[in-house]
């Protein structure tokens, strides 16, 4: 097999230290090139999947995913219940569901008892109901993660809360510590305003 030598041209001569007689070498030569790059692959991976950054973001999304279930079954189990007893709910607020039309069994006002019966008969409905038990636990997360970030600054010279003001000049928000605005490059010091 011809190969390229160092001045560009081809040539059917071994490289320097290499006789012709062995085929052999060519498949071992071939063998350790695939070994070598099978090996600066592995070791590439590896290097990526335990560098720091990644694995504070997938230690991150486990905790936020665990945290995000123990926010909903707070929302859900423990403060929807009284809020049904003390609102003239009747339900729990996710069964709360109004029926657009009805299914084949459907028997006028009060036909159906659960919103599973009334999906399971083919009725149109709209669940408000479990809109507002959406709208609850996303509120209660938003809420619970705004106070951790909170409570992290506050022990924390880190800002996770970052402060916006509005640019005077073209109006859209900047860090409350720019010195100039991001979008339009004017001075927030009033600068623009002594020049004119």
């Amino acid at each position: 097999m011809p190969r390229l030598t160092t001045e560009g041209t081809y040539t059917d001569s071994p490289p320097p230290g290499r006789s012709a007689s062995h085929d052999g070498d060519e498949d071992d030569d071939l063998l350790d090139r695939g070994r070598a790059k099978a090996h600066r692959f592995l070791h590439g991976f590896i290097d990526f999947a335990f560098q720091g950054n990644v694995l504070e973001i997938a230690f991150g999304l486990i905790i936020a995913s665990m945290f995000t279930a123990l926010v909903t079954s707070l929302v859900t189990d423990i403060l929807l219940p009284p809020i049904s007893v003390l609102l003239p709910l009747n339900k729990n607020l996710e069964e709360k569901f109004a029926v657009l039309k009805g299914g084949s069994n459907y028997k006028g006002e009060g036909g159906y008892n659960t919103l599973k019966q009334a999906q399971a008969d083919g009725a149109v409905v709209m669940a408000y109901g479990f809109f507002l038990n959406r709208l609850i636990n996303f509120i209660g997360v938003g809420m619970s993660l705004y106070g951790m970030a909170a409570t992290y600054q506050f022990f924390s010279k880190d800002p996770i809360i970052k402060r916006t003001v509005r640019c005077r000049y073209c109006r859209k928000s900047i860090s409350e510590k720019a010195a100039r605005c991001i979008n339009c490059t004017s001075w927030q010091d009033g600068r623009e305003d002594r020049l004119f």
